[in-house]
């Protein structure tokens, strides 16, 4: 009955494809322009991915201290370490640079050597005043000596911020608009004006320029995400067409699949659009996988509208049974691969959803789009010519075959050693796995703004900002002495840890309003004691709207004030161990009846994310491997049958964790696709082979050998086709700057390479092995859809 149901259904499918020819590609047409018209809507990311569900508390701290303090990421900082920046003329350079950038709308502050304020007692009244730092505009060797030794030992207020701890090197923070930050202006205003202005300077005085920051970080890298889909969607066309070429030597074939791959993108671009998600670095992967994952499509269905015409010559019986034949075992298998995308959906991540939402739903579409296509068009051309189809037969294929088959049939006992050697190896491997949090970890490392990331965490102690926000509990609290002494000794602790740079706080300007009361001695930046308090305090407190520069410290109310530093690219062990120290210390510095106190920060947020994602990690491919045995027992009815299938399906998954650990791949955003991604792919073999497995039993009178060896012969040269192509397709990602994409296109490719190997001669052999318990019409009963009809029952 299902049989007769699944001939019928695709009979009435090959019927309706055939008859509505025209109709239907006018309809594809139409909605491929509808589409296109959506790619105006396609945003790109102009922050950091949020890893965390948005109900997250790690997520909701840091939308509290958004609240209170704005957009933190708002730095950027240019810097030298060049001895002859103090030179005047290369000195009088650097400071109009300064004065150039602060000009824009974009800029809210420029701090530089050049318009430095210094803060020093009135001479005709109580009180203090902002001074300029440099006070002539006629640079001179002597003057300039003169600053720079004034800078660098009176100047302790800018230490860390314009000047480096070891005093080689300056730097110009600029503060961009905090509305802007987020917007394409920023990246405007980075890629337009300042970039442009940096290589003038570099090319008048010959002096290198570092620049970083958050901003400039976010904008380049996101440049370098759009750079590379131009790139992947042109690679993977490329090594796909190449390959499609060899396998099948026919230009028609080959032009035919790239055009139907490139609809399949243009349509991945308008689903982009249409929904208005951000092309991120996950989504930008989505073209380029389309055209990886179409390409097998293309090549079962012209495979086998070939053999068929090469069985009987019959242009209009071909082309129905293709998609009779091919129709349902290609909608099985594109659903199989689909699912494993589509459990990103149930994780709780809007990065990951949107990715696993757009993925599955253009995998299907690709399906569709296949499965419509190639018939028709065929339909409108000649019956392919003898030399077409000569690669049917093609001695090398054929010897790749004898080899799998001779394998099962002798080497049995050998295949299941290895199987074994390779798992416990494996295991070995996976313990040595180590996570990774870092912001930077997949960034492109070939790039002059990476090597800016590390000099300035070298010469600064840090680039990544965290923050820390103290809740008084009351109005006004922030300027208390009490709360200022408890702000500076955990900024004591905060200074003694190697991966941090200075903090800074509101109590940093009170130290210096003091070191200035005392006439600028150094000797005197301290926090004043409680005889100076009420005199040093009124003016400190005024004095945060009057310097426009630490007014970002303490919130309107006076009640939160923030500590900001900045942290080195740490390792996520090390990481965790900082954080439980300094929650210990605040704990112990701050009473919690008194104080309430939350470190967050864009920093801490990934890590947390990466975390999270990791532990979701178990969920996700659970998941895929839940649905996908759902799709087998709805498929076969047998149990026995769904753990032979899973079993070459997750050892490879297991091998590749083993990879990863003996490499040194850590676990990371990136790479936790991996497994859902193969495993869905992966699992397609198996789908072909038990099906024809199936068939052949039944049409060898239940004899399992013969069966065995027979679908073996049958599936192996698709299975080898089609991971073929996905192992070069996915290849094309290491291609890529970013290092999780490289770590993606090559643990995919490596896990279907060992997924092919796997099904060709565990599954197989698995069969043979357990013969008695499987091989019986009770467990290979007639299963709920027919995946390939037999021959008797194709419809002429």
């Amino acid at each position: 009955m299902n049989k007769l149901f699944s001939i019928g259904f695709w009979g009435v499918v090959a019927r309706f494809i055939l008859r509505n020819r025209t109709g239907i590609l006018i309809v594809i047409a139409v909605i491929t322009v509808l589409l296109a018209l959506q790619w105006k809507n396609m945003r790109f990311t102009y922050t950091e991915a949020n890893l965390l569900p948005d109900d997250h508390p790690i997520n909701l701290q840091y939308e509290e201290f958004l609240k209170h303090f704005g957009e933190e990421g708002n730095l950027i900082v240019i810097g030298v370490k060049d001895s002859s920046i103090f030179t005047p003329e290369k000195f009088k350079a650097w400071n109009q640079l300064s004065q150039h950038i602060g000009k824009y709308d974009e800029v809210d502050l420029t701090l530089s050597v050049g318009n430095l304020k210094e803060l020093e007692k009135k001479k005709d009244t109580t009180g203090f005043e902002l001074v300029p730092f440099i006070k002539d505009s006629v640079f001179t060797h002597a003057k300039l000596a003169n600053y720079k030794d004034e800078l660098f030992n009176k100047l302790q207020f800018y230490d860390g911020l314009i000047y480096s701890p070891d005093k080689k090197s300056i730097r110009s923070a600029i503060y961009l608009k905090k509305d802007i930050v987020n917007t394409p202006a920023r990246r405007d205003f980075v890629v337009d004006d300042l970039i442009p202005l940096i290589k003038k300077f570099e090319e008048d005085t010959g002096v290198k320029v570092h620049t970083s920051g958050m901003p400039y970080i976010r904008t380049l890298n996101s440049q370098s995400i759009i750079d590379e889909i131009g790139l992947f969607i042109g690679a993977a066309l490329l090594i796909t067409s190449l390959i499609f070429f060899f396998f099948f030597r026919s230009w028609r074939a080959t032009f035919i699949s790239m055009c139907t791959v490139i609809i399949g993108v243009m349509w991945a671009f308008g689903f982009l659009g249409l929904m208005h998600y951000e092309i991120t670095v996950l989504t930008a992967l989505i073209p380029p996988l389309i055209i990886v994952i179409g390409i097998p499509n293309c090549i079962f269905l012209i495979n086998k509208y070939q053999q068929e015409i090469k069985l009987h010559g019959n242009q209009a019986k071909s082309l129905q049974r293709v998609i009779t034949k091919v129709g349902n075992a290609t909608l099985m298998t594109n659903l199989t691969t689909a699912s494993g995308f589509a459990t990103f959906i149930l994780v709780k991540s809007e990065l990951l959803s949107e990715f696993g939402i757009v993925a599955s739903i253009n995998i299907v579409a690709i399906f569709l789009l296949s499965l419509l296509i190639i018939p028709i068009v065929y339909s409108y051309m000649s019956v392919p010519k003898d030399k077409h189809l000569k690669h049917l037969s093609k001695t090398w294929i054929n010897k790749f075959v004898d080899w799998t088959e001779r394998m099962v049939r002798e080497r049995g006992i050998t295949i299941y050693i290895v199987a074994v050697l390779l798992l416990c190896a494996s295991i070995i491997g996976i313990f040595n796995i180590k996570i990774s949090g870092s912001i930077i970890e997949d960034m492109p490392k070939n790039t002059a703004f990476f090597e800016d990331i590390r000099f300035f965490e070298k010469e600064y102690e840090g680039i990544m900002p965290l923050e820390i926000m103290v809740d008084t509990k009351k109005k006004k609290g922030v300027m208390s002495l009490s709360t200022l002494k408890r702000i500076d000794e955990l900024q004591d602790h905060i200074k003694e840890i190697p991966e941090f740079a200075k903090p800074l706080s509101v109590v940093e300007l009170v130290k210096y309003s003091k070191q200035a009361y005392y006439n600028g001695n150094p000797e005197y930046y301290q926090l004043p004691n409680s005889q100076e308090k009420n005199f040093i305090l009124s003016y400190a407190k005024s004095s945060t709207t009057d310097t426009n520069l630490l007014n970002s410290y303490v919130d309107s109310t006076g009640q939160f004030a923030r500590i900001t530093t900045f942290m080195k690219d740490t390792e996520p062990d090390r990481f965790v161990r900082i954080e439980e120290d300094l929650n210990k210390e605040i704990n112990k510095i701050f009473p919690p009846e008194r104080y309430n106190v939350s470190v967050t920060g864009k920093a801490l947020v990934f890590q947390k994310g990466t975390h999270y994602l990791v532990n979701n990690l178990i969920l996700s491919l659970s998941l895929a491997i839940f649905l996908i045995a759902l799709f087998m027992a709805w498929m076969f009815r047998s149990f026995k049958m769904i753990l032979i299938s899973l079993i070459p399906n997750l050892l490879p998954l297991i091998i590749t964790a083993g990879v990863m650990g003996f490499v040194g791949v850590p676990i990371k955003p990136s790479t936790i696709l991996v497994f859902s991604i193969a495993f869905g792919i992966s699992v397609d073999d198996t789908i072909h082979f038990l099906a024809k497995y199936r068939q052949e039993l039944i049409a060898n009178n239940w004899r399992i050998k013969k069966s065995v060896y027979a679908a073996l012969r049958e599936t192996a040269v698709s299975m080898f086709y089609t991971s073929i192509v996905l192992f070069f397709g996915f290849s094309v990602f290491t291609i890529s700057s970013f290092g999780g994409t490289v770590a993606l296109g090559a643990l995919v490719s490596i896990t279907l390479l060992f997924a092919m190997l796997s099904n060709l001669l565990l599954l197989p052999t698995l069969l043979l092995s357990l013969e008695r318990s499987i091989a019986n019409k009770k467990t290979m009963k007639e299963p709920a859809i027919e995946i390939l009809p037999d021959t008797k029952d194709e419809i002429d």
